[in-house]
């Protein structure tokens, strides 16, 4: 078997080229600006607290000086003040700074998952179904949590360590030229160094570190959501095996990113030595000469301690906020995803009057198909006609359904729906008129009531109710524990299908949509459940515009017309009796199958 035919399709194989940094730092400036005004408090606090800092060392210089004087006509007293004064404002301008901080990132960090869920939802079918939902999770809420070290560490450390070690090297240049020299010059070379091996060196080892978390997180998800066939095969162990794997493929590309931060501490461990031995070797040389006090030899110190501090800071910071850049890139990639299928401009919302749908010269084919399904389809289905759409697997009819519901665009001529062309109303307002009972609905895991009135939210009880015991699902629901009240489990795994199919036809009903959609509603189902959805279908599309998709023929005997497709053309069309009295039709081989 050919290998390529299964080519790894998951969305952590990246198949776009990453974002750039200062691509994901204007996404990361555009969060910060949706609320300038706490932005800048922030601003204000951070460089209010650096140039504290920065006048630390000074003050104990000072306060050195005038002990060492030992003159009593000077007293300490006020140096000491100073130098106390100071420390006590840092600490509050810190703490002004983070009781500013934590209502301003927390609100962006919703705003901003909010808006990447948003704009996800909105991307094509053909893109949730070539990515794994665990991935997009993983992706979304590690990006929040990226911003938040990225704009904590950018503020509170990255940002007043390059203030306070080129301020206190401009004093020292100030006051001692050669000794500023050094120490700017080390202090250069150092952050430099740094911001280049984060770029070159850190950056593409946590891509594939992320790359294999986002894998994991999908399988992880994955395997949770199919339980019921894990357990149905008795595959707990396989699944344990491939999970391990997965995580040890994770574990290797984790360990050498974290290698690759301890092999850039060598560096940071040689600057901070060589700072040192200058700053402080230079300040004793001088000292010797009588070209500077004790106090300035302990301002050096001093200065060193803070600075050693902020380089080792500095550092880490970098390879933190380099990782958090690469873990938030794909919340900033999705921003800049245009979407697959797009509203106009300002289009307005759809205006549903009888249910009249028409194909015009229709062409379309799915994208990487090198022929078109459809060329030249036309159709019409009148206002209340029910609608059968048979024919072999691929012919057409799934996609019928879709086009309709404009989840794909079509290359060339018109779909409409009452006259309005899809593409000219938005997509919410389209949808919300056409109710579609699929093959195997998926239920959320909320209560029924929730789950039936998820058209139509505002429904009251009673149309709730109502609408069940027009779908014959009000007697199971009423035997449930807690009724309209049940939880019914993720995707609804705690209906048996016949009951989520009833579910779904009862918010169908609810919708009141002019146009109904049953995409294989019964092909599942056993024969006494088969009855009972039958029963319901053909209640709630009375009055409507419905279409069948069925490969039971059962079920589209009372059709008022049947589609029979092949090769996306309609080849046969007629009522059940006309279609199976034509011997040598393809619905009368299919009805023969059917009944042998």
């Amino acid at each position: 078997m050919d290998d390529d035919l299964f080519e790894d399709e998951h969305e952590d194989v990246p198949s776009q080229k990453p974002l750039k940094n200062l691509e994901v730092l204007s996404f990361l400036f555009a969060q910060w600006m949706r609320r300038p005004i706490m932005f800048g408090a922030i601003v204000v606090f951070s460089l209010l607290t650096t140039f504290i800092d920065i006048t630390i060392p000074i003050a104990a210089g000072h306060l050195i000086d005038v002990l060492n004087k030992g003159e009593a006509s000077e007293s300490p007293w006020p140096a000491y003040a100073v130098f106390i004064g100071l420390a006590i404002a840092l600490h509050a301008s810190r703490q002004a700074m983070v009781r500013n901080e934590i209502p301003f990132s927390s609100a962006n960090m919703a705003d901003m998952t909010s808006e990447a869920f948003a704009k996800v939802q909105k991307f094509s079918l053909d893109w949730h179904a070539n990515t794994f939902a665990g991935s997009v999770v993983r992706k979304i809420t590690r990006g929040m949590w990226a911003y938040d070290t990225i704009t904590a560490t950018f503020w509170f450390s990255l940002l007043p360590s390059i203030l306070v070690m080129f301020g206190l090297g401009i004093y020292m240049a100030l006051n001692w030229v050669w000794v500023g020299v050094y120490g700017l010059s080390v202090i250069a070379f150092f952050m430099v160094a740094n911001l280049v091996l984060a770029q070159y060196y850190i950056r593409p080892q946590n891509l594939r570190a992320n790359a294999k978390d986002s894998e994991l997180g999908g399988a992880l998800a994955d395997a949770m959501t199919g339980i019921a066939t894990v357990k149905s095969f008795g595959s707990e162990a396989r699944e344990h095996t491939r999970f391990y794997n997965l995580a040890w493929d994770w574990r290797a590309e984790a360990k050498k990113n974290w290698t690759r931060f301890v092999n850039t501490w060598l560096l940071q461990n040689a600057c901070v030595v060589a700072l040192q031995a200058g700053l402080v070797g230079f300040l004793i040389l001088l000292w010797q000469k009588g070209n500077a006090s004790a106090g300035d030899v302990v301002f050096a110190i001093t200065a060193f301690m803070l600075m050693s501090g902020y380089m080792r800071r500095f550092g880490e910071e970098v390879q933190n906020v380099q990782r958090s850049l690469d873990e938030i890139q794909d919340i900033a990639a999705y921003n800049q995803t245009p979407e697959q299928i797009k509203d106009k401009p300002k289009a307005p919302k759809f205006k549903p009057v009888s249910g009249r749908i028409e194909f015009k010269n229709v062409d379309f084919g799915y994208e990487g198909q090198e022929t078109l399904l459809y060329e030249g389809f036309n159709l019409s289905i009148e206002p209340g006609e029910k609608v059968a759409l048979v024919g072999p697997t691929g012919s057409g009819k799934s996609t019928f359904v879709k086009l309709v519901q404009r989840l794909y665009d079509i290359n060339n001529g018109h779909v409409e729906i009452d006259g309005q062309d899809v593409r000219d109303v938005t997509q919410a307002s389209l949808r919300r008129h056409i109710a579609l009972v699929p093959q195997d609905p998926v239920l959320f895991h909320r209560s029924i009531e929730e789950n039936i009135a998820y058209g139509r939210p505002k429904a009251d009880h009673k149309a709730i109710v109502e609408a069940a015991e027009r779908a014959r699902a009000h007697d199971f629901i009423m035997n449930l524990p807690k009724g309209y009240k049940t939880l019914v489990g993720e995707r609804g795994v705690k209906l048996s299908g016949g009951e989520r199919q009833r579910v779904a036809i009862a918010r169908a009903i609810l919708s009141n949509a002019p146009i109904l959609i049953f995409d294989e509603a019964t092909s599942s189902l056993d024969n006494e459940t088969e009855r009972q959805v039958q029963e319901a279908m053909a209640e709630v599309t009375q009055g409507k515009t419905a279409i069948i998709i069925a490969h039971r023929l059962s079920t589209i005997r009372d059709a008022d017309r049947i589609l029979v497709f092949d090769q996306g053309r309609i080849v046969e069309q007629g009522t059940h009796d006309e279609l199976t009295g034509r011997e040598d039709g393809l619905y009368a081989r299919l009805a023969a199958l059917a009944n042998s």
